[in-house]
């Protein structure tokens, strides 16, 4: 899980790195940058001005998504809803999409969740140069905004970049929604930032609120049940998830 340190107000908020131990993020750093000097890690069928792309993978389940205040809402009312903070570069938050991404999708799109995405900008500082936390997490509620999310949102998890390393640009992100198939208004919203306040306003907030920190600090992802904060590998995730 990704951390941060109480902090006094008013101070603003501290970002830390994730709890991943520093020599596994070492050795992916230099996996990357080898894939990446081979071409390898951007290939795909769309290309941004460096002719590079994200690669797309296909969305676990179709279903609908509305947005208001920042906040992605999959899915309408259903027996259970989730709470998900998470942060795009969050190595932590692509374990827990391996694990449960298709899960949750699939729960969303029968009717037995609704899930209430709220992405954070924790760990901004930890690209290069910063800010991807914030760019993609601003791409994703566009995309949700423009019928592409849970595409989107899979494909951002399943080739994340690592901290420290560089992270998508802008040209790269609209791409990636083209080839998800988003709505015209899509690129127009990833280029003007429109939604990078909202994702600052999201971990401000998760930050303050006393429900939400474990030992006295926020960190990603943190997942909320019916309105109670579980332990990542709960099993009352498993049982409302089902199949």
């Amino acid at each position: 899980m990704a951390t941060r340190p109480t902090r006094p107000r008013p101070a603003p908020p501290q970002r830390t790195s994730s709890r991943t131990p520093m020599i596994v993020g070492v050795v992916v750093v230099l996996l990357v940058a080898v894939v990446v000097i081979g071409g390898v890690l951007l290939t795909g069928n769309g290309s941004d001005s460096s002719g590079n792309a994200i690669p797309a993978v296909p969305a676990p389940a179709e279903y609908a998504t509305t947005v208001e205040g920042g906040v992605v809402t999959a899915g309408g009312p259903a027996p259970h809803t989730i709470d998900l903070y998470e942060d795009a570069l969050c190595p932590a938050c692509q374990a827990f999409e391996q694990r449960y991404g298709d899960r949750i999708a699939e729960a969303v799109a029968a009717g037995r969740v609704q899930v209430r995405y709220h992405l954070v900008n924790l760990l901004d500082r930890r690209s290069n140069p910063p800010g991807y936390s914030s760019a993609a997490g601003n791409a994703m509620i566009c995309a949700a905004e423009n019928g592409a999310f849970p595409a989107v949102h899979a494909s951002l998890y399943a080739a994340q970049p690592s901290e420290g390393a560089r992270g998508y640009d802008t040209g790269q992100l609209v791409d990636l929604g083209r080839r998800a198939g988003a709505g015209p208004g899509y690129a127009d919203c990833v280029q003007s930032n429109r939604h990078t306040g909202e994702v600052a306003v999201n971990f401000q907030q998760a930050t303050n609120d006393p429900a939400l920190l474990q030992d006295g600090r926020f960190g990603t992802p943190t997942v909320v049940l019916d309105g109670r904060r579980i332990e990542l590998g709960s099993p009352d995730l498993d049982r409302v998830l089902g199949g």
